[in-house]
């Protein structure tokens, strides 16, 4: 019988969605290594909310950079793991909407396109993506609830317009081939509802049991 082969899972969502919890839950259940977004430390997150024009390509390149280094570990690490977003979100959902939104000029954007193509050409691509689906309410609630006093100032608007490009993009990823699980948070609470968990633990579990079989 073959080794078990390792997983790569990315949790996908917008700003506030539960992407973190939900990556800590999955981790300790499932006994992987847990790779979280880098935002608590990050020098430029307040003064972007503040100004997104003058810090949207400084915020990006941040991103990019610390990302590309879970992403590198990630190819490197021996065993199975969940990522609290993904490289790809990166480019695909915020510096696009960014740049549409004129936040980030032509040759920025440009730039960091290729930075990133030249980047991800190195990468893993995750086994699975779980994408967290939520209404705009729904995630205003959570922002509020977290209390991070620069997230309160962000606009309903730039919220609708990262979900419009979360959907855009997921149907972009299918048809290259990624495996997308979208779980929509209506109706639906996996923090507090173990039944909704299990939907998520389980599909994980269904994926890690066939790559086992492929292996035999």
């Amino acid at each position: 019988m073959a080794e078990k082969q390792k997983l790569y899972v990315a949790i996908a969502g917008n700003i506030g969605v539960g992407k973190t919890t939900l990556t800590r839950m999955l981790s300790e259940k499932l006994g992987w290594k847990a790779y979280y977004e880098k935002v608590i430390d990050n020098p430029y997150l307040e003064d972007f909310y503040k100004d997104m024009k003058r810090w949207s390509f400084h915020l990006q390149i941040y991103f990019l950079s610390h990302r590309f280094i879970s992403q590198k570990e990630i190819t490197e690490w021996p065993g199975s793991c969940i990522q609290d977003r993904s490289i790809y979100e990166d480019a695909e959902i915020f510096a696009t909407t960014l740049h549409k939104q004129g936040f980030m000029s032509d040759r920025d954007f440009e730039n960091y396109k290729a930075l990133f193509e030249i980047m991800t050409s190195y990468l893993r691509k995750p086994d699975l993506i779980i994408y967290l689906r939520a209404s705009t309410d729904l995630l205003i609630k959570h922002i509020r609830k977290r209390g991070r006093s620069y997230e309160l100032q962000m606009d309903r608007a730039y919220l609708e317009r990262l979900n419009q490009a979360y959907e855009e993009w997921i149907e972009r990823a299918k048809a290259a081939g990624f495996k997308v699980f979208t779980f929509d948070m209506a109706n639906r609470d996996f923090e507090h509802n173990p039944k909704d968990f299990n939907i998520l633990y389980q599909t994980i579990r269904d994926l890690e049991n066939q790559r086992w079989i492929d292996g035999l």
